[in-house]
């Protein structure tokens, strides 16, 4: 899960790095690496000149953390993060959020759910 973490922050870095307006002078301000203890605890940040920050801790059991940086478009992300037994589970308002579930179709699943078939 961990690598499944740094790979999504390292896309997220790589893509941000490609745009135009960023600094390719960039350099690092302060980092921090604990790797994992003998209970499996790990944590990590950085930040550097350019304004990403990333910061993330966990263990075998999930992970929790977060990402900021500023878009090519000037917009501030703001990216927080749960990795654990329900999945990788971001949230920021940059995301889409689907739009709701028409009543109708609400009422067919109530349905189906009072009714289960006898198959």
């Amino acid at each position: 899960m961990f690598k499944l973490t740094i790979c999504l922050i390292a896309v997220v870095l790589v893509a941000y790095v490609q745009a135009d307006n960023i600094d390719k002078d960039a350099t690092i301000l302060s980092e921090k690496n604990d790797p994992a203890d003998a209970e499996g605890n790990y944590a990590y940040s950085f930040d550097t000149s350019n304004g990403i920050q990333a910061q993330e801790a966990g263990n075998a059991n999930g992970a929790t953390g977060s990402a900021s940086w500023t878009s090519p478009e000037g917009e501030n992300i703001v990216l927080t993060y749960v990795a654990d037994e329900n999945g990788f589970q971001p949230s920021g308002a940059h995301l889409p959020v689907s739009p709701p579930i028409p009543d109708a179709i609400l009422r067919a699943l109530e349905y189906n759910a009072a009714h289960p078939s006898n198959e």
